[in-house]
């Protein structure tokens, strides 16, 4: 099994430590891509302790190792939660209303250059919400925040990063998902047309 959630879908990744909140979209078991990698603690302490240690490679910061328990799971189950309504939120494809706060702290730290960064704190779950809201925060500031998007086709609803250049991706493959939602629909105006097309015969000739 691959614990990097967002391989098993096939999907371009979001650059940079950006990639760490399309991972944990990406945990939600969908079609025949793998079960949920926040259902049981092993799962979930296999895919955070990779996710961490690419998000740690990427970023240039250090990450803490957190050894997960059952209450952490349903915490990081309702984090997944949290963000999957702010992308649908930033796509329209969710009616607007109250989202969730973050609620998180961060540090502000600057580096040798000057350079004012962005670092989580806070200990096990709440440093994971702080390091997610952060990249988060600073994809909006980058303009990459509306390019990552789930899936239109809901019984899939994989993270992808659009990389259109009029970022008009909705599909996470075009091949699968797009194909299947145009089948579909291809099927639909056939039953409906059909439809039509028996109520003209049973309407009979018209007598004048």
């Amino acid at each position: 099994m691959s614990w990097k959630a967002s391989a098993r879908h096939g999907v371009r990744e979001a650059p940079g430590g950006f990639a760490l909140v399309q991972e944990l979209l990406n945990t939600r078991s969908a079609m025949s891509y793998g079960p949920d990698l926040l259902g049981t603690v092993e799962d979930a302490q296999w895919w955070v302790t990779d996710a961490l240690a690419t998000w740690s490679r990427t970023s240039g910061l250090p990450a803490p190792t957190l050894l997960l328990s059952a209450t952490d799971l349903r915490s990081m189950r309702r984090l997944r939660s949290a963000f999957e309504q702010v992308v649908l939120a930033v796509a329209n494809q969710e009616p607007p209303g109250a989202l969730p706060p973050a609620d998180v702290p961060v540090n502000l730290a600057p580096d040798a250059a000057g350079w004012v960064r962005v670092v989580p704190t806070g200990r096990g779950t709440r440093w994971l919400a702080s390091a997610l809201w952060a990249e988060a925060l600073l994809a909006q500031q980058a303009g990459l925040w509306p390019r990552l998007k789930l899936c239109h086709n809901t019984v899939c609803r994989a993270a992808f990063f659009d990389t259109s250049r009029n970022n008009s991706g909705v599909w996470h493959d075009v091949s699968t998902c797009g194909n299947t939602a145009n089948l579909r629909a291809f099927r639909e105006r056939r039953r409906l047309l059909g439809h039509s097309e028996e109520l003209e015969i049973g309407r009979g000739p018209e007598v004048h």
